[in-house]
């Protein structure tokens, strides 16, 4: 998050609400030793190079070997030259000066510069992060090793502080929550409250579902100085300072990001779509027991649909699911598939099994996949009915849940099979292969395991009131 080392949420002219809520002691070490990094200066070649690639400037000094390149420098901390191998013609190589030493990097281009992971649009920048890189890492190893033995992200009076205050606030409208921020134009780098302290609240807020969930971090260049919300240490460099969970926002080091909880709590401001969206993440932001989706169309079904021939079978308009679709998506728990809209009970139907069918991970996931397979594939029916039990239990509870009251409802349209012709093996059919998918992409194994999928589902429907 951006800060200054020393930033406070104190002081007269900031609102009530900032002067709740303290902010950790950001440390300023590895700040400090930033800016005391040498500064890049380019040794430029006084005469024109031949064959000189076009995205090199005049710091390219052609052919030399180390030894002159080691001389041009001049011994001067921060001084860099580009020049191209004696050895390898067309190979290129980054020489600079570093703690008393020249130190020599292969250099690639592919649209940006790069020496190892990290991509630049020019040489300076690339230079002036591994400069940082370098001496941050000279004089602060040990520090650096140590960073994540006492982390701020469950710090107990910090902590403490928050839940009860962020609670209260939140339990005041669901859109304070969902926001969690407070702005202070006298206080420009205070700028919201932080990931940390929006997930503090959540989860200690009565009515939040807990559902473990695991971040999504992502590599980010962040603009400005930045500190990790795990260890309350500064993020160096130029670009890909750290990591960003694009569900929460949370934002810390790469490698304080191994230490962190499952505890993500996706803020809906960052979750742009209902569809293909997470399940888990989907019911976290908008803290529900099952996706919106399922909940609305199922009421729906029951109530107007149960007794259609075909239910679920019967396929509606594609244009018209899609319709649907994208209702959610831009509507959200508002929106209208009623009647009046949809007259035909089927699209409902289709919108649900596109839903399904849309997870980017299935309701039966990637990793329950085969030990549901070889449930299904054993003979007695009272120990495959176990191996199922067994089995439901290793989902994520988001999962469960969803799977849980799919199968509760199909339960109740199997009930109505003398008017919709539909009994658990026909819905077994329909939902086998819409709520389990096999991990690898395979329409062989697919077409295989086709019958003991719409066995699993047919098992769930009938034994519902036993296994869940």
């Amino acid at each position: 998050m951006a800060a200054s080392s020393n930033s406070s949420l104190s002081g007269s002219s900031v609102s009530s609400d900032a002067e709740e809520y303290q902010p950790p002691i950001w440390k300023s070490y590895l700040y400090q030793l930033q800016q005391e990094a040498p500064r890049p200066k380019r040794i430029i070649c006084s005469g024109e190079v031949e064959n000189r690639p076009k995205y090199y400037g005049r710091e390219f000094h052609g052919i030399i070997s180390r030894e002159q390149a080691d001389e041009l420098l001049g011994g001067v901390e921060g001084a860099y030259i580009l020049r191209e191998s004696q050895r390898q013609p067309g190979c290129y190589t980054l020489a600079l000066r570093f703690g008393n030493q020249t130190l020599n990097y292969r250099l690639f281009y592919d649209g940006k510069h790069f020496v190892g992971e990290k991509r630049f649009e020019s040489i300076h920048d690339l230079v002036t992060d591994g400069l940082i890189t370098l001496y941050i890492e000279t004089k602060a190893s040990e520090y650096i090793s140590k960073m994540t033995t006492n982390p701020i992200y469950e710090h107990i009076g910090y902590a403490t502080l928050l839940r009860e205050k962020v609670s209260r606030r939140l339990s005041r409208s669901k859109n304070e929550a969902r926001k969690a921020s407070v702005t202070s134009e006298e206080h420009p780098t205070v700028e919201k409250i932080s990931s940390l302290v929006r997930r503090a609240a959540l989860t200690h807020n009565d009515n939040h579902f807990n559902y473990e969930k695991t971040h999504n971090f992502k590599v980010h260049t962040f603009r400005g100085p930045h500190w990790c919300e795990y260890c309350a240490n500064f993020m160096w460099g130029l670009i890909a300072q750290g990591v960003r969970c694009s569900d929460c926002g949370l934002n810390v080091h790469k490698q304080c990001s191994k230490h962190v909880p499952n505890d993500c709590q996706p803020d809906l401001k960052r979750i742009k779509k209902v569809y293909c969206c997470d399940l888990t993440t989907l019911v976290k932001a908008h803290n529900t027991q099952r996706p919106m989706v399922v909940d609305i169309c199922i009421r729906e079904i029951e109530a107007r649909g149960l007794k259609s021939e075909g239910l679920y079978r019967v396929s509606g308009f594609t244009e018209h699911i899609e319709d649907v679709k994208m209702a959610f998506d831009r509507d959200g728990e508002k929106v209208d598939i009623s009647a009046n809209l949809y007259p035909d009970i089927n699209i409902v139907t289709g919108a649900l099994k596109l839903y399904f069918r849309d997870l980017p991970i299935p309701v039966i996931t990637y990793d329950t996949y085969s030990k549901f397979i070889e449930a299904a594939k054993i003979a007695n029916a009272d120990e495959r009915l176990e191996a199922v039990h067994e089995v439901l239990m290793l989902l994520p509870p988001a999962h469960y849940e969803t799977l849980r009251y799919l199968m509760i409802h199909l339960k109740k349209v199997t009930m109505n099979e003398k008017d919709n012709f539909m009994n658990a093996e026909n819905l077994g059919i329909v939902f086998g292969p819409t709520l389990m998918r096999p991990p690898e992409d395979s329409m062989l194994t697919t077409l295989h395991d086709m019958r003991y999928q719409k066995l699993i589902v047919q098992i769930l429907i009938e034994n519902e009131d036993v296994l869940f």
